[in-house]
């Protein structure tokens, strides 16, 4: 299944039904009067966030959605019913934004949550509304009113427990292919991964899920390298794991340059707690180890861990790390003590 993160789609609520002109003709009845009934209601459109989706994919293939408009009066002071509801359904994670693509129409983090975007046209009044005093016998109706239509950018956020980010080749997607059962591409070049994945990860008897998303580059916050939508989708993250290439020539750099777009993007996002990782460890002598380990401990600020996701060095013990973050920001008591960092 293709990973699309990012649509537009066009929505139209119903217009209402027209009023009825009719009138009332029965034997031994000859003045009935009018009894024309009201144009029905025009369908709503909804977004509804479902479970089982995790890719905006369906809408590269329909991008127009339009509800049923409501049915007209008729006779005998039938009012006509309301045309059908157009539900659309998106995965959890998902934001309605504008035409201009900048306010936020809603937001669905859980399932189950519903939002209508477009309500149906009011149905217009049949004659029998118009009946007055002097006026008993009105050919006057109304139709019935338009819905709403505007044009709206679907845009998901990957909705995970912890996020990898790192430059391209950091090993991101070898260390989540080590934790978990997903299967992401993995080789020695840049820019391997090119859409966001996820992966359940088993810690201690409990789960969480890891997001792998695409290598950042510099500019990433102005967009560079759809930097923007990568960083988007560790928005909703409440820990980030720092992977930085040991076989790096610096890596102090290489951190910087990552802190540094995660601080231009703003938000929430330079401010969600941080693991540093000196990945690729068994590619590495003692010596350099050492060496690469201080100067991003001093670029850092904080402790650094060792990992390797092939050779499995520190994985355990990274996994704990990032449970025990989640637990804390997920407000939990967590009443077995851990080690956070193992140098």
């Amino acid at each position: 299944m293709k990973f699309l993160d990012e649509a537009k789609i066009f929505i139209k609520s119903g217009d209402g039904g027209d009023g009825c002109v009719s009138f009332r003709r029965e034997k031994n009845i000859p003045f009935g009067g009018p009894n024309g009934g009201h144009g029905g209601r025009g369908g709503d459109v909804i977004v509804e966030c479902v479970d089982g989706l995790n890719t905006l994919i369906d809408f590269r293939y329909q991008q127009h959605f339009k509800a049923k408009r409501g049915i007209h009066g008729m006779g005998s002071n039938r009012d006509g019913p309301k045309g059908e509801t157009m539900v659309i359904k998106v995965p959890v994670g998902t934001q309605i934004l504008d035409e201009d693509n900048e306010g936020i129409l809603a937001d669905f983090t859980e399932v189950g949550q519903s939002q209508v975007l477009a309500r149906g046209g009011d149905g217009g009044f049949g004659n029998a509304h118009f009946k007055t005093s002097t006026n008993q016998a009105p050919r006057r109706f109304d139709p019935g009113w338009p819905g709403q239509e505007m044009w709206v950018w679907l845009r998901l956020k990957l909705i995970a427990d912890a996020g990898l980010v790192g430059l391209p080749n950091a090993g991101k997607s070898t260390f989540l292919a080590a934790v978990s059962r997903a299967r992401p591409k993995i080789a020695d070049y840049p820019f391997t991964t090119l859409h966001p994945n996820l992966g359940v990860v088993g810690v201690d008897e409990e789960e969480f899920v890891i997001a792998d998303i695409p290598g950042l580059i510099e500019g990433a916050h102005e967009g560079a390298g759809l930097g923007t939508r990568f960083l988007g989708h560790v928005e909703r993250c409440r820990v980030l794991l720092h992977l930085v290439d040991g076989t790096a020539d610096d890596v102090a750099k290489s951190y910087k340059i990552i802190r540094g777009e995660l601080e231009a993007y703003g938000g929430i996002l330079k401010d969600k707690v941080e693991i540093v990782a000196l990945n690729k460890c068994d590619a590495l002598t003692p010596d350099d180890i050492t060496e690469k380990y201080a100067a991003l401990q001093k670029a850092s600020g904080g402790e650094v861990m060792k990992l390797s996701g092939i050779a499995g060095l520190g994985v355990e013990e990274m996994l704990r790390a990032l449970n025990a973050v989640i637990h804390e920001e997920r407000g939990d008591n967590v009443i077995e003590e851990r080690t956070v960092y193992e140098p």
